[in-house]
């Protein structure tokens, strides 16, 4: 938080082809396992271009999501190109969201709980998806990195921004 690339908007990938491109997938991809994360941006690793990579396993869900909401298998490791959001429904849904740019913080962030979002895969074919629950929230939380936007920023009550540590006993306390 704070680096400028992180508070620009990203610009669109003209050239899917383009060999650095696969590289910066893969050195993503490392950099999100090792950070036992769910997704990465492009400007995190400060490149400012329209890419994010994501997974949503159940294991990352909020708890007390049930599996349907929580888990989409089509929300595999996915790489998406010059992502676009459809928000498909008013509903929205809660949860605490983590960010490998805020480290130590979580955030009770209000999302829109029903999207579509499409953009190219690596290959350059065409991704389009339907995305509820975690899915939604994830691909939502890294689409916003390209346009500078951070999670704390989402957020309407920053009483609910606590430090990870705290997360067990916030919840025991707010049950």
């Amino acid at each position: 938080m704070g680096h400028p690339v992180l508070g620009q908007r990203a610009e669109q990938i003209t050239d899917v082809t383009d060999p650095e491109l696969r590289r910066l997938v893969e050195d993503m991809v490392m950099t999100m396992i090792d950070a036992n994360g769910a997704g990465l941006a492009a400007p995190q690793v400060h490149e400012p271009i329209r890419l994010v990579i994501f997974q949503a396993p159940i294991s990352r869900a909020d708890p007390g999501l049930s599996e349907a909401e929580a888990y989409d298998h089509t929300a595999s490791l996915t790489v998406l190109i010059n992502p676009e959001i459809e928000i498909l429904s008013d509903e929205k849904e809660g949860g605490w969201e983590g960010c490998l740019s805020v480290p130590g913080l979580r955030g009770w962030v209000e999302r829109p709980a029903h999207i579509r979002y499409r953009g190219l895969g690596l290959d350059g074919k065409p991704i389009e998806r339907v995305a509820k629950g975690f899915h939604a929230r994830v691909v939502q939380h890294e689409c916003d990195h390209l346009d500078g936007i951070l999670y704390p920023q989402r957020m309407t009550d920053l009483t609910k921004l606590i430090f990870e540590s705290e997360t067990k006993h916030w919840l025991e306390q707010n049950a």
